[in-house]
């Protein structure tokens, strides 16, 4: 029922991580100082197609007062939900990596990558895969968050390994989607336990 509690909260949830987002997105992630420089050491990287990776996304940025960038394609995903999950099997099939809309400035100057995707295909979506081949990861700590639609993790532990051989990694939030209901609660749990 869209009247029901939950789907009010739901809505909220988005409704608000789309005002935070829409004020603090910036096409190279970079939060400047008056002197041009980025003064954060942490990045929340993400893709979402729903919305559902996008709301974590916010919750830690906002929690931790991050840089934040939003991992898109140059030529966009199709609007059709199942277009869309026949074009990324294709891209997976042929080992494809699409082209990034745009890039993070200052990649270097990141110590911590919260990286955030849904499964996609039982692994990591292609446009991540290109993300994750572009960078030098080297003495960086992926923190990843996870979305998935029932059928867990998929293969994105190794893929994780092979396109960011050289990061440290920390132990992933993975969120099925159907919990946003208890998304804001879980996130800001996780970040309090792996910040001890």
């Amino acid at each position: 029922m869209s009247d029901s509690p939950d789907a009010h909260r739901r809505m909220l949830l988005t409704a608000l991580a789309g005002v935070a987002l829409s004020s603090s997105i910036l096409p190279h992630a970079e939060a400047r100082t008056s002197n041009g420089q980025s003064n954060n050491t942490t990045l929340v990287a993400y893709f979402s197609r729903s919305g559902n990776t996008r709301v974590i996304a916010g919750v830690i940025h906002r929690h931790l007062s991050t840089d934040l960038f939003e991992i898109e394609p140059a030529t966009a995903y199709p609007e059709d939900y199942f277009a869309t999950v026949e074009q990324a099997k294709k891209q997976s099939g042929q080992n494809f990596k699409p082209e990034l809309k745009n890039s993070v400035g200052n990649f270097e100057s990141y110590q911590t990558v919260y990286l955030g995707f849904p499964i996609w295909g039982m692994t990591v979506p292609p446009i991540v895969q290109t993300f994750l081949s572009r960078g030098d990861w080297n003495n960086k700590l992926i923190i990843p968050f996870i979305t998935h639609g029932g059928y867990g993790v998929g293969h994105s532990e190794e893929v994780l390994s092979t396109l960011a051989a050289t990061a440290k990694r920390e132990k992933p939030l993975v969120i099925e989607c159907n919990q946003e209901r208890k998304t804001t609660e879980t996130v800001t749990h996780w970040l309090t336990a792996i910040r001890r």
